[in-house]
């Protein structure tokens, strides 16, 4: 008896399947025995295509937003709940055994795989206050035909490019949450996804199609660091996540949307220090929500004193999160689909705490080592580390597992040093630490009051604006009738 073919994954272009015959293979994190094949595109093929963005974007345009607003809705209940095939024509995937297979290639734990699905449900369930939010408030028949009135004011805006092209990671299928708005807004996407994580993209691609949005809006183009470049060049707009070298390499295109290091951070001024014990669940959510793995968790908490009572708290707080089978309900750390990878992320921690000035809490209260294996799989366990400065080599520090280090420093100070952060929470009451911080222009989103860090309102984007991104405005003037 013959064991069934492999399964493979195709390239889609504008919608249609081409096989590809070079793939690689999809390896299960634990076993590092492939569990499907998956197409790869040579940048030949995408330059080819870029040829037909125009022709997929006037597809798209036929629809107006609110159209599209409804087919998302619809997208939503398909993608949690429905039987749809991978791919056109393709076999099917049930919810469970997407979430399965998600799980397998990244490590994530089945938990959070589906706290990322509703997450991603929600969005497409709620594009309408979204966009709203997005535009801030302008009548999406604005964006349909191009101009219109708002306030008793003749406006137009029109699209700055045919096709939004992602460099997609494979550390979170949350992520993908992020392109699903330029949909509604009637811009095709080009998908480049996670070496590790093809299935949210074709998923979502195969819930929207059902739903009864033009396959030629979706192009999905697996493919190397040069194809991924190439995807980059060829949309007039784009998105990369990557590391602090690809938001050099991207920082002066203003055609490319970078999402980097997030380096977001917690504070609490001086009028609240005082209720630190209150503020810890705060704190460990902040750093632990979904695996410690997003920019938005935070890597820095900075307070004006009770910094070692702090850190001793938070610290037996967050070793309770332990590594877990990847089935286990209560799983909320994600195993490393490169064992490598950890292993070099935990070499890098010893050597930065190896500088005087730096102290791990937590390596105490565990009773096994920082990077530890389970089930053939290989874990980093969660890390408070008390720095002196927030100049230590771990005082601003990001890595993909829940890591932070608690720096004691004067409020005055503050601000002054935490440099670009994507996210911060300060916690105060005092009107002028306030009106510091809403001056403050390294803070890409800012949190008032005890909210963690890694909770997100999605029509208050914390990095970017997708219409400002997708849309510009222009000057026009009507002649008197």
């Amino acid at each position: 008896m013959h064991d069934p073919p492999m399964l493979t994954l195709p390239i889609l272009r504008a919608g249609r399947v081409y096989e590809s015959l070079d793939t690689i293979d999809l390896l299960d994190y634990r076993t590092q025995q492939p569990v499907a094949k998956i197409g790869q595109a040579n940048p030949g093929i995408i330059k080819r295509d870029a040829r037909q963005f125009a022709e997929s974007a006037a597809i798209l345009r036929k629809l107006s937003v609110a159209q599209i607003v409804e087919l998302c809705a619809k997208a939503s209940e398909l993608f949690t709940t429905a039987t749809l095939p991978l791919f056109p024509g393709g076999p099917t995937q049930s919810p469970e055994q997407y979430v399965a297979s998600l799980s397998s290639t990244t490590g994530l734990p089945v938990a959070l795989v589906r706290r990322n699905m509703d997450k991603i449900a929600f969005v497409l369930s709620n594009t309408s206050t979204i966009i709203r939010g997005l535009t801030r408030g302008l009548d999406t028949s604005i964006i349909d035909t191009g101009l219109g009135t708002q306030s008793g004011v003749t406006v137009s805006y029109y699209p700055t490019t045919d096709a939004l092209g992602l460099v997609l990671p494979s550390n979170s299928p949350g992520v993908n949450s992020i392109w699903l708005p330029a949909l509604p807004l009637r811009v095709p996407v080009v998908l480049k996804p996670g070496r590790e994580e093809p299935w949210t993209p074709l998923r979502l691609i195969m819930s929207l199609i059902t739903a009864g949005l033009p396959p030629q809006a979706f192009s999905f183009y697996p493919t190397s660091h040069e194809g991924a470049q190439e995807v980059l060049n060829l949309c007039g707009r784009g998105v990369i996540f990557g590391d602090a070298n690809t938001v050099a390499r991207y920082a002066s295109d203003p055609r490319i949307s970078v999402h980097g290091p997030g380096m977001s951070k917690v504070i609490i001024g001086d009028d609240k220090i005082e209720q630190w014990p209150e503020l810890i669940d705060v704190l460990a959510g902040s750093v632990a929500d979904n695996g410690g793995r997003s920019c938005i968790n935070a890597s820095t908490i900075l307070v004006p004193k009770y910094a070692d009572e702090i850190a001793l708290a938070l610290a037996k707080k967050l070793v309770q999160i332990t590594p877990r089978a990847s089935d286990d309900p209560d799983a909320r750390l994600a195993g490393f689909a490169n064992p490598s990878f950890a292993q070099s992320i935990d070499t890098v921690i010893e050597q930065g705490l190896a500088v005087p000035g730096a102290t791990d809490i937590t390596a105490s209260l565990r009773q096994t080592p920082r990077c530890v294996s389970l089930d053939g799989s290989t874990f980093l366990q969660p890390t408070v580390v008390r720095c002196d400065t927030i100049n230590h080599p771990l005082g601003n520090k990001e890595f993909l597992f829940p890591f932070v280090s608690v720096i004691q420093t004067p409020q005055e100070s503050m601000l002054a040093q935490i440099g670009p952060s994507l996210v911060v929470t300060i916690i105060t009451n005092d009107p002028a630490f306030t009106a510091q911080s809403l001056a403050c222009p390294n803070i890409a989103r800012l949190n008032l009051g005890p909210v963690p860090t890694s909770r997100v309102d999605w029509d208050q984007p914390h990095e970017g604006n997708l219409f400002e991104f997708l849309y510009r405005r222009r000057a026009i003037m009507r002649a008197n009738a």
